[in-house]
């Protein structure tokens, strides 16, 4: 049974794991995530007073956001993101100091402000931004805390206070806090191969790939990145 099939079997039931959400986007199975946002959209839908649903709903959106990105979809990664936030509004509304729903938000923030581009995306730049950091203040010790915040940098200009130069020390923490973490690596390694330090890049796309080998985005990132 492919993923898929493994997803309509837990979506039958009371909940869907993440971790299925995560192997549909390491193999850029966009039907597969679009089905999981519109089902999980339609039971935080039906379930407005609970915020786990809300959450789950707009991890679902980030997911696919995050896919479309890859694939160079910014329309599709732009309404994805802005349905998204809307989701982790109202989990943040029902339980504002749970971290992870702080974090998702400002990725979701952070994804539709890369989506838009230009002056448009200030305004989400900003929401990032803050909703990360409430995310750190919340659990200092969460390397996705970091991570998300990374992307944010990397995507936000130097001259606003990004740029991979303040990018390259939240992975680089978050891989401290997470050795296992190949997402920082990943991350890492684009990082780094913006500041055109590619032997180092090719190094950390090597580890993030080691660790998870099926991450579509991740070998080719390391296919594209030259040794010197």
């Amino acid at each position: 049974m492919g993923i898929a099939g493994v997803l309509l079997l837990a979506w039958l039931g009371a909940d869907l794991p993440l971790t299925e959400l995560r192997q549909a986007r390491d193999a850029q199975d966009r039907a597969t995530l679009q089905r999981a946002a519109a089902i999980l959209g339609a039971q935080a839908a039906k379930e407005t007073g609970n915020a786990e649903a809300q959450y789950r709903a707009a991890f679902a959106e980030s997911t696919l956001a995050e896919v479309a990105q890859e694939m160079r979809d910014k329309a599709q990664a732009r309404v994805a993101a802005e349905t998204g936030m809307q989701a982790a509004e109202r989990a943040i509304a029902l339980q504002p100091q749970r971290a992870e729903y702080r974090r998702i938000h400002a990725t979701l923030c952070g994804q539709a402000a890369a989506a838009v581009g230009g002056l448009g995306a200030l305004k989400y730049g900003r929401c990032a931004l803050n909703e990360v950091e409430q995310a750190i203040k919340l659990d200092p010790k969460a390397s996705m805390n970091y991570l998300s915040r990374g992307v944010g940098n990397f995507y936000l200009p130097a001259a606003l206070g990004g740029g991979v130069d303040v990018a390259i020390p939240d992975f680089e923490k978050a891989a401290a806090l997470d050795p296992n973490s190949a997402d920082a690596y990943l991350w890492l390694g684009v990082a780094l191969r913006k500041a055109n330090r590619s032997a180092e890049a090719r190094k950390a796309f090597q580890h993030s790939v080691a660790l998870n080998p099926a991450r579509v985005w991740a070998r080719q990132q390391l296919e594209k990145t030259p040794a010197q």
